[in-house]
């Protein structure tokens, strides 16, 4: 299947991690979730000022994707386990009295013949209503969450989202926004990636592109070989080949002012890998600065361990064990095809996305400070 990219993201409050067992005050909750090609993962929040307090959470590898590469549906198995993590997501929507909530479905969920059936099953099932989203809304909404981790020298920006199905790129040039408003005319993208509404010169998306390549997808691609290395290389090189409709890929870019965020779980665990954390702290990961050479020491410490290490390794751990090399050999062709050293690494994506845009259309935050 070819990258999608069709013809054509308000200020995104940084989201407070650490549950808060009852939710303060009168402002009425939200959620968000994120049903991908391998996860299921949700959110619920309450608006506090220009930010949002997180209350409850859900995280579970349900691998909807498995088997869609050859046969071209989700499995039976595959549904039944997703629809099992709804129905937890259903009970902690209720027992908070949930009202707001935006439940989507990404790139599994586009490429199934027998979405519609699954949806209606969920539905069915659960009560709960799934979106499938346009790989846009997706990009959009990945660029909006990452925002705030936005340098104010940063002149030309690269958002990365690795998914379980597909991967986002958007390309943003800031050259006419000035230092102090780059990050907000990146939050006023929400219009759409043709137009900034801000007073003047504002940031202008110079490509995006949706790759139906993610961390699930690519390695059923190259499941077949059975050498570590060698997979690892063709999936890397196989990724690169992808990219070469994307417009930037093609131009010398200017080292100085050029700023990649990367926004996956693949970049987060090879972040905690990096820092050496046995148990995951999100507050040590979020906005952390990588470089090129600290990213290679970790890919080539996880090829040395073999599957085996890997899946003993408790900085991979075993759900995600599977996924790490095919996410590593995406990020390794991305830091070696733009011209930086460096990446910054945000934890945070789809979810705070969906929670920024039903909360600024309902009027229930406060303008962030620039």
């Amino acid at each position: 299947m070819a990258p999608q990219r069709p013809d054509g993201a308000g200020a995104l409050p940084s989201a407070v991690e650490s549950p808060a067992p009852n939710p303060s005050g009168p402002q009425p909750l939200y959620a968000a979730l994120d049903l991908g090609t391998n996860s299921c993962r949700m959110l619920i929040a309450q608006p506090m000022g220009h930010q949002f307090q997180v209350v409850d959470s859900f995280s579970k590898s349900v691998q909807l994707g498995q088997g869609l590469e050859s046969s071209g549906k989700l499995s039976r198995a595959s549904m039944n386990r997703t629809v099992a993590a709804m129905r937890i997501c259903r009970q902690k929507l209720q027992r908070h009295k949930v009202k707001h909530m935006r439940l989507v479905a990404t790139e599994a969920c586009r490429r199934a013949s027998n979405a519609t059936q699954f949806i209606k099953q969920v539905k069915r099932e659960t009560g709960l209503r799934l979106d499938i989203i346009t790989p846009e809304e997706e990009a959009r909404l990945a660029v909006i969450s990452c925002a705030p981790l936005v340098n104010k020298k940063t002149k030309q920006l690269l958002v990365v989202d690795i998914g379980g199905g597909s991967t986002e790129l958007v390309w943003i040039d800031l050259t006419n926004v000035p230092k102090k408003e780059r990050s907000g005319a990146i939050m006023r993208l929400h219009a759409g990636f043709d137009s900034d509404p801000g007073g003047y010169a504002g940031a202008k998306v110079v490509d995006w592109i949706s790759v139906p390549l993610g961390v699930a997808t690519l390695r059923d691609q190259f499941h077949d070989v059975e050498d570590d290395a060698a997979r690892f290389a063709l999936m890397s090189w196989f990724f690169e080949e992808n990219l070469e409709k994307f417009a930037p890929t093609s131009e010398i870019q200017d080292r100085k002012g050029f700023q990649i965020i990367g926004t996956s779980g693949t970049v987060t665990t090879v972040a905690a890998s990096h820092l050496g954390l046995r148990r995951y702290d999100r507050t040590k990961v979020d906005g952390l600065r990588m470089t090129t050479d600290q990213i290679d020491a970790v890919i080539r410490d996880y090829l040395s361990l073999g599957e085996v290490g890997r899946r003993n390794d408790p900085r991979i751990g075993r759900d995600r064990q599977a996924l790490i090399m095919s996410g590593s050999a995406i990020l390794q062709a991305l830091m070696r095809l733009w011209p930086t050293d460096r990446l910054s690494v945000a934890d945070r994506g789809l979810r705070e996305g969906l929670l920024y845009a039903q909360m600024s259309a309902h009027g229930v935050l406060d303008d962030a400070p620039s």
